[in-house]
């Protein structure tokens, strides 16, 4: 009799830690699920920009980021059904693909559910099954309107107390003849003086960030700078002539067709492609508008009155002088970084950050 409680209750203890294994082991294979899913979600909601466009780049984004996942030694695939859009966090059922793209200008949040995948039972297969499905969703969308921007270019768009307004054509380098003073050209030193660092960042954006509705002892640049701004915005059309720039490190736009208006560029309806690998919305960038009252060329500040979001209409042309103008935009763009400071200036519902929330 002691013999049959001995046996009967080593295995009820070997069931038991067999059960506990598995479950462990599960709970293991359910995080790096989690994680292809929660990364699958960062990805599509950094394609959302208010267009039907974006919508198909955050599906493609989304379903590439997970195939490049495995799970349980298999590829992780997530089928087109299961990525679904949302106008806010809270709303009970997100919509297909076909429904945000004619919602796109609201479309905010994106929601990724993968297909059950099976994890094989071992030492608790007489009580649980040889099987066990695990799926995994997440939930990223857009952040709050920011006001701490980075990778912003080191040039300025000149307020003169009339309404920015979408679709508008702006300058941001200006001819001697229309600067806001002799030998100025709205150009930034904000990373340090000389063409070099023009060149560079005008190709990759200020290596630093900045606040809107704050001053700041920058030193303006002074003179043409004509071939650095040259070199550095015509990187994003594929030109490295002459410029120490690479397609590597700063790579061009997917469409680099000249040109073209921004709808033009976002609905693709006139694209030509680069030579080199290119990235998606290079031509589109953030430039600090500035206050003409606030472009103090006496004590060497400019106070960033607020940032704006602009489209590259066309490359730079050779030669000297002449005004450089970008097309003002309103859709919600996804950038790298950037922040939200409650004692800052107002943010740009234009320029958001992607954000896990579920």
């Amino acid at each position: 009799m002691a013999l049959v409680i001995v046996t009967v209750g080593m295995s009820c203890m070997l069931l038991a830690v067999g059960l506990g294994i598995d479950i462990s082991h599960s709970y293991m294979i359910r995080t790096e699920l989690q994680h292809a899913a929660d990364a699958a979600a960062l990805a599509g909601a950094s394609a959302l920009n208010s267009s039907a466009a974006g919508v198909r780049a955050a599906v493609s984004r989304a379903i590439v980021s997970m195939n490049k996942c495995e799970f349980n030694q298999q590829p992780v695939t997530v089928p087109t059904a299961n990525v679904t859009f949302g106008l806010n966090l809270d709303d009970a059922n997100f919509m297909s693909q076909a429904s945000a793209e004619a919602n796109a200008a609201n479309i905010r949040f994106i929601r990724i559910k993968t297909a059950p995948a099976p994890v094989s039972i071992y030492l608790a297969r007489l009580v649980i099954g040889g099987t066990m499905n695990i799926t995994a969703t997440s939930t990223a969308g857009q952040s709050l309107p920011l006001n701490v921007i980075c990778g912003y270019l080191p040039v300025s768009v000149i307020d003169y107390n009339q309404p920015i307004v979408p679709g508008g054509v702006y300058i941001f380098r200006a001819a001697p003849s229309s600067g806001v003073s002799g030998g100025d050209y709205q150009i930034l030193a904000a990373a340090s003086n000389g063409g070099q660092s023009i060149e560079f960042g005008l190709a990759a954006g200020v290596n630093g960030c900045a606040k809107a509705n704050q001053t700041y002892a920058l030193d303006t640049a002074t003179g043409e700078k004509a071939g650095p701004v040259r070199k550095g915005l015509n990187a994003r059309f594929d030109d490295y002539q002459g410029s120490q720039l690479s397609p590597t490190d700063d790579p061009p736009d997917t469409n680099v067709k000249n040109n073209i208006t921004y709808i033009q560029y976002r609905d693709s309806l006139s694209t030509q492609a680069p030579t080199h690998p290119g990235v998606p919305g290079r031509r589109i960038v953030i430039i600090p508008i500035i206050k003409i009252a606030d472009f103090d060329l006496v004590n060497h500040t400019v106070k960033f009155n607020r940032f704006g979001v602009f489209f590259l209409r066309s490359k730079v042309g050779n030669g000297t002088g002449g005004d450089l103008e970008a097309e003002y935009i309103t859709d919600r763009i996804t950038v790298g970084q950037g922040d939200y400071d409650p004692n800052g200036g107002a943010g740009n519902a234009g320029i958001v950050i992607p954000v896990l929330y579920q």
